[in-house]
């Protein structure tokens, strides 16, 4: 069902004649869900200020498959630098790619704790909170780059591949770590893993579901909606730490799982389809040339935005119509800032690289465009 929809736009896969082109139909699920990423962070710094958030229905949904979504398109994206290049050339540029971006966006973060909160301890605190700051604040970033690290390395056993990951999908589940962002990867990991194996094997996936979509699509669907009737706070991975120690944290850990997954899929197929029926409005090319090429460096703000604000105290709650118009202002400057500080840098190679991870190989390419 999701290989059917995803040949819509090839372009991000091996073997295609577009390989070197930009999947707009990703880019567009990705600016949907990046903007996602930051209402579900109003919602709970603006709309609540509390702890109410965690009952909220669209705090729920956002939440059951945003992140898992984020990180399958992020497997299934990796599958040419992950069998193609070096382990060397394919790990550095993940790292410049994610982490120098990530560094100087904390750097930032900290001189603005300084700046605004000059009782905090800053970038000369205690090594505890700076390690908090720069892995709680930018923990997708981490999770990403550990699960391409695993992979990667995982890879060399190319014959059984398959069932390499799905012995390291368990083994990472099961792994009693509960400290730091240890429990976010291990809810990320199994769909990072999921979206390199339909990269890696488009056709088998498609001839699996083809015949059968709207079946898929149905299951899906009243799946989805049975986990997010019974979803509950202790389904959300920042508190059962995705752990396994009796049969209620069982329970709830399949559940956040089972729910992910069929929240993530059900999901990819409607936004794929949006930009298939919807890919002439410009609204919706707005959201794929714009913001989904943009996703990295809006994480990164939006993250180093409400990092901020956990360091802050907060008047009493106002009334719910100017929290819903602070939150709109709020959200509406994180992502202008965004696509300006975008729309800045992007040209200039030494600025690019360290403020939107721009590979040297990418600027080439956009280089050698312009002047075709």
């Amino acid at each position: 069902m999701i290989d059917a929809s995803l040949n819509v736009a090839r372009s991000a896969v091996p073997g295609t004649p577009e390989e070197n082109d930009r999947d707009l139909a990703l880019d567009f699920a990705k600016g949907v869900l990046i903007v996602l990423v930051i209402v579900g962070h109003l919602i709970q710094y603006i709309l609540y200020r509390g702890e109410g958030f965690w009952d909220s229905l669209c705090f729920k949904w956002i939440y059951m498959f945003h992140m898992p979504l984020f990180m399958a398109i992020s497997g299934y994206l990796s599958c040419r630098a992950l069998l193609r290049k070096s382990l060397t050339q394919s790990v550095g540029d993940r790292a410049t790619q994610l982490l120098l971006p990530m560094l100087f966006w904390y750097a930032l973060l900290e001189i603005a704790k300084v700046a605004v909160l000059p009782g905090a301890p800053g970038a000369t605190g205690e090594i505890l909170l700076f390690l908090n700051d720069v892995a709680g604040a930018y923990w997708f970033i981490w999770a990403a780059f550990v699960c391409f690290l695993f992979v990667k390395i995982l890879s060399i056993f190319d014959r059984c591949l398959p069932w390499i990951l799905f012995v390291s999908v368990v083994l990472v589940v099961l792994a009693p770590l509960t400290f730091s962002i240890f429990p976010l990867i291990k809810y990320t990991y199994p769909f990072f893993c999921l979206g390199f194996s339909v990269a890696q094997s488009r056709d088998w996936w498609a001839s699996i579901t083809r015949s059968y979509r709207p079946f898929w699509i149905v299951t899906l669907s009243i799946v989805a909606l049975v986990c997010f009737l019974a979803w509950r706070k202790d389904t959300y991975v920042y508190n059962n730490l995705a752990l396994v120690q009796d049969m209620q944290s069982a329970k709830n850990v399949l559940l956040m799982f089972f729910g992910s997954a069929a929240a993530s899929a059900l999901m990819i197929e409607f936004f794929l389809q949006c930009w298939r029926f919807g890919r002439s409005n410009p609204v919706v090319r707005f959201i794929a040339v714009e913001i989904g090429q943009s996703t990295l460096v809006l994480y990164l703000i939006q993250g180093t935005v409400f990092r901020l604000m956990d360091s802050m105290q907060y008047a009493e709650p106002s009334d719910l119509t100017t929290r819903l118009a602070e939150a709109g202002l709020l959200g509406g400057a994180i992502v202008l800032v965004s696509l300006m500080v975008r729309r800045t840098v992007r040209d200039i190679p030494c600025l690019s690289q360290f403020i939107l991870g721009t590979s040297s190989r990418a600027l080439a390419g956009q280089a050698a465009r312009k002047q075709s």
